[in-house]
């Protein structure tokens, strides 16, 4: 992070498009389109971009009451989905000497722009903040394709676009990602508006594997593995009698609704004493932690290089949910749960735009604290190379 000297320095470049100022210590749009731009470095810098709250327009430093209340707030600009793809960023206070501070936002080039903040994709055009044209977010999505890393974001060998169905992305989707504002003056072609939000690879005509994955037509045709496997079982081993046995199929928009159909008819629940002649009903396991745990096997699952599915294991006791995949990237057994790190960054994106995702990074954390307040014991979690598994017990 920088130095009082460094922020000097930037603070008196009043031209520079990798520096933004402002004197408010409030101002929340601002600071994600701020965010946005930087993150979509549409000068190709490669270098950090920077937000300084206690800085004037003028260069004057003046300051800032930098609480811990005020940096939680700019750290959470990363996570509250309303920044996407997630942008890398660094927050901290910088003592500048005299009882002065200045908060400082250090904002890396994003590896998959275009970038969006609530819906538009922001560039830096010298000191200014503006709304992307459409040869700006032609260039941005052309250096995505240039650089793609992750399996999601590459193309599906061989599928077409009219592999998808177009009618749900334009009407369930590009409503929840793209501003209403901007919709309404698009003039882009199908493909360019596939392209822009990483479903569609222009060079070789082709939809990614993300858009496969979330509105193909046949999916299962292109990655035989993409589906849930759910059976429920009589007792608490797998010699036991199957009373249901489900394949969750389709694209993975029709999976998540028939997931949310099935998972609560499995619920059972029983009237037990509370206190008094009071009775409360209590389910054996709340919906939320299983959800949450499912949704995570989904989002997080390899798809690459193996054809299993997501497994759902309903036995009488505990529920076990295993996911094709080891641990990804940053995240360890030891800090699993706070640490969020994304196999498929694309299909979280998508996830949390259309409402299955309501915070990264915090599903096992709702899952552990539904548990606690049903009277559930603590999930057990197993680390695999080839999976990850949770298993959720009963209430004793």
């Amino acid at each position: 992070m920088l130095t009082a000297d460094e922020v000097r320095a930037l603070a008196a470049v009043l031209e520079s498009d990798r520096v933004e100022r402002t004197v408010s210590t409030d101002d929340t749009d601002k600071f994600r389109d701020a965010i946005c731009a930087f993150a979509n470095d549409l000068a190709d810098h490669r270098q950090p971009g920077y937000l300084l709250i206690g800085v004037a327009n003028d260069g004057r430093i003046v300051g800032a009451d930098v609480t811990d209340q005020l940096l939680t707030s700019l750290s959470s600009r990363r996570d509250d989905g309303q920044i996407l793809p997630l942008p890398s960023m660094n927050v901290a206070k910088v003592d500048m000497g005299g009882g002065i501070a200045v908060a400082v936002v250090e904002v890396f080039p994003s590896d998959s722009p275009p970038v969006r903040s609530q819906g538009r994709i922001r560039v830096r055009v010298g000191p200014r903040c503006v709304s992307a044209s459409e040869a700006d977010e032609r260039r941005l999505t052309e250096r995505r394709i240039a650089q793609v890393r992750t399996f999601d974001e590459r193309p599906c060998n061989g599928a077409r676009i009219g592999d998808l169905l177009l009618d749900s992305f334009k009407t369930s989707y590009l409503p929840q990602v793209v501003a209403r504002e901007v919709l309404a003056a698009n003039r882009r072609t199908d493909e360019e508006r596939l392209a822009s939000l990483r479903f569609f690879d222009p060079r070789r005509g082709e939809p990614t594997n993300a858009a496969i994955l979330l509105f193909g037509a046949d999916t299962l045709a292109w990655l035989p593995g993409a589906y849930v496997q759910f059976l429920r079982y009589e007792g608490s081993d797998l010699t036991t009698r199957v009373l249901d046995d489900k394949q969750l199929t389709g694209n993975l928009v029709t999976q998540l609704a028939e997931l949310d159909n099935l998972l609560p008819i499995q619920i059972w629940t029983a009237r037990v004493p509370a206190g008094g002649l009071r009775n409360e009903s209590l389910p054996d396991y709340p919906i939320v932690a299983i959800r949450e745990l499912a949704i995570n096997a989904m989002m997080h699952r390899r798809y690459e290089g193996t054809n299993a599915p997501v497994r759902i294991s309903w036995f009488s006791d505990r529920v076990e949910i295993q996911s094709p995949g080891g641990l990804y990237g940053e995240v360890t057994p030891q800090n699993f749960g706070r640490m969020a790190d994304y196999r498929n960054p694309v299909l979280a994106e998508a996830m949390k735009a259309l409402g299955y995702v309501e915070k990264y990074g915090t599903g096992v954390a709702m899952s552990v604290a539904a548990l606690e307040r049903n009277g559930n014991p603590a999930p057990n979690f197993e680390f695999q190379p080839n999976f990850v598994m949770a298993t959720v017990r009963g209430r004793p």
